[in-house]
């Protein structure tokens, strides 16, 4: 084959024995693609086994499948018309090997659907089509086969032509063509019309197929680069992010404007970024790539990557999808499910099961729940906003596979985004319970976190988390610092400084710290809080998760602080119970984070704080 001709994959399906086989072994044979005395060979080895000589024996190439006259797995074969280079799929037809028909066909973007004209339309062709529209096949034409056993009868063409039509309209697929032909004979096969049936004016198969559409090749397709990490580096004064991962379609560059999706951020491509190689001018479809960006915005994993130019993914909470279930215990409605789409991981259940097909007894059933190796068209409901594409668009992007706990328990195709339903039209009660913390996570995507920063008077507290707070805004994670002082002065001005006193108004704090957190957060809180059980208790309190930060710096080193002049009123005696000088502090044993402002530059703590509250934000996120 050309390697640089257009490529199309196409799918043969049909009922067994409807002569699928036959019919590619003819169109191979009389467009010349066999490799030399591949025919002659087979005819030979037919007359030395005194068997009649079938076309369907240069595809049917596995010795139990000629001796059985079936075709059990996949084949594939490759050839090429003036036009493009083609790989043909023919799948099985028999009703036990209907699994890999399927998986035959979920490669291919159009179809050949065979009938046998002497048998007519049966079950098992209705539900190949059936597949085919499940797969989200559009590109299909009909060959009526074995028209010479019928005499070439137009009739017998035109009744199958009439039933199947209908049959097509309803499942949403409209075939390109109808086409009478003759696998055995070769009539309408690679060229038409065939002298025995004058009747027909259509195309041949091998020029209807010359008609279908390929897919457009993944680097002329939108950009969809799902998020699979973001780097950080800090070393020698690198303070690169790098968001990386791998170009399922389409192409960037510098300079391109970027959308995140679902979270819909926006931003500028400043550089590309390779390890140990020469930067390119872009990154194309297939390729691993890794971008820093103009505008530092918070990007978790599992968020696609698209240019702003270009159409736009879907996004949604519910989507129409067809399934393929392989999990041991059945696909229903009372059950928790992964759903896996690129780099997305979002938890998911069965919203309702529209059609099943069973692949044991082919028939279309109406129940709730999904057995092992049945197709399935249902509705999904995801826990958080997903982007995706539809089946048809870009493939990678628009397949999925579902996890059940730790296995992958079935795979499918999105063919539909769904709306969510309309809270405005809620019969809403006038006693309607509060939104929940974590509805509120699964909405927004986001959990919010309590960072207590504990340490003596002039440590460092308050300097570094308003750093924190101002670079973690900047980045597109929501932060907000509760100040002690502050809170003295308003929400806990009656409180003094005794050792009850302290304790409620680390009690006070904590609980405000917990609705910022509830709401999505991350609260930075600066108190003193020198006693280790009141600030376990706020542990205790916060709901979203915690963090507790020992900004360690002794009293000596404070004291040469002093920035407000706290220490030389305390060592005079004009401040009774001050922490570190008349009143104990409870040194944290064992503290989520430590921060050492003696030996370590301001700069140097804040990046390592900020490091740890988005690897603590990450981590959250991937339990939502």
């Amino acid at each position: 084959m050309d390697e640089r001709a257009e490529l199309l994959n196409i799918v043969t399906v049909g009922h067994v024995d409807h002569g699928k086989s036959t019919v590619i072994g003819r169109l191979l044979a009389d467009t010349g693609a066999l490799p030399e005395g591949k025919l002659e060979a087979i005819r030979a080895n037919c007359l030395r086994n005194s068997k009649p000589f079938e076309y369907a024996f240069l595809l049917d190439a596995l010795k139990n499948e000629q001796a059985q006259g079936i075709t059990i797995d996949t084949a594939r074969c490759f050839f090429h018309s003036k036009k493009r280079n083609y790989i043909i799929i023919d799948a099985p037809g028999h009703i036990e090997f209907l699994k890999n028909m399927v998986t035959g066909a979920s490669r291919a973007e159009a179809a050949l659907m065979v009938i046998d004209a002497s048998h007519g339309v049966e079950e098992n062709t209705r539900r190949h089509g059936y597949f085919l529209s499940m797969l989200g096949i559009r590109q299909v034409a009909v060959l009526v086969n074995k028209m010479d056993i019928v005499g070439y009868d137009k009739a017998v063409y035109d009744a199958i032509v009439a039933e199947f039509k209908d049959f097509l309209e309803k499942i949403h697929i409209v075939p390109a063509s109808f086409i009478p032909v003759s696998g055995m004979e070769g009539d309408n096969i690679a060229s038409a019309p065939s002298a025995n049936m004058p009747w027909y004016d259509g195309p041949a198969v091998l020029e209807q197929m010359d008609s279908f559409t390929p897919i457009a090749p993944p680097d002329k397709l939108p950009l969809r680069m799902p998020v699979q990490g973001v780097y950080k580096f800090t070393e020698g004064g690198d303070d690169r992010r790098i968001i990386a991962g791998t170009l399922e379609a389409g192409e960037v560059k510098a300079g391109d404007k970027i959308v995140f999706w679902p979270s819909g951020k926006k931003t500028t491509v400043k550089t590309l970024e390779v390890f140990s190689a020469p930067t390119p001018e872009k990154f194309s479809a297939g390729e691993a790539a890794g971008f820093t960006m103009t505008e530092e915005i918070f990007v978790r994993r599992g968020e696609m990557a698209c240019r702003a130019d270009e159409p736009a993914p879907q996004v949604g909470v519910r989507l129409r999808a067809n399934i393929f279930w392989l999990g041991k215990e059945p696909f229903s409605a009372d059950r928790r499910y992964w759903f896996k789409c690129g780099t997305a991981k979002v938890e998911m259940r069965l919203e309702k099961i529209e059609r099943i097909v069973n692949a044991s007894n082919l028939q279309c059933e109406d129940r709730q729940y999904t057995e092992k190796h049945e197709v399935a068209e249902c509705i999904l409901k995801l826990e958080r906003p997903c982007a995706f594409d539809l089946a048809g668009t870009c493939d990678s992007t628009s397949r999925f596979v579902i996890v059940d706990g730790y296995e992958i328990a079935g795979g499918g195709i999105i063919t539909e985004a769904l709306e969510e339903e309309d809270y405005n039209k809620r019969n809403i009660r006038w006693s309607a319970d509060a939104m929940t913390a974590s509805e509120r996570q699964r909405i927004t995507g986001r959990k919010g976190l309590v960072v207590w920063m504990t340490g003596l008077s002039g440590s460092g507290k308050t300097t570094l988390a308003q750093e924190a707070e101002r670079r973690l805004v900047a980045a597109g994670i929501p932060a907000y610092v509760l100040d002690g002082d502050k809170l003295r002065r308003g929400l806990n001005s009656d409180l003094g400084f005794s050792d009850e006193d302290r304790t409620e108004n680390m009690r006070r704090t904590a609980e405000v710290a917990a609705l910022f957190g509830d709401a999505g957060n991350v609260v930075l809180v600066t108190l003193i809080s020198p006693f280790s059980k009141a600030r376990e208790a706020a542990r205790e309190t916060a709901r979203c998760g915690f963090m507790e930060v020992y900004v360690k710096a002794d009293v000596e080193t404070c004291a040469k602080r002093d920035p407000k002049g706290l220490y030389q009123k305390a060592l005079a005696g004009e401040i009774p119970q001050f922490t570190g000088v008349s009143s104990p502090y409870e040194i944290p044993e064992n503290p989520d984070l430590l921060l050492d402002t003696e030996g370590a530059s301001e700069e140097d703590c804040v990046r390592q704080l900020i490091s740890a509250i988005e690897n603590a934000v990450n981590a959250s996120d991937k339990e939502l």
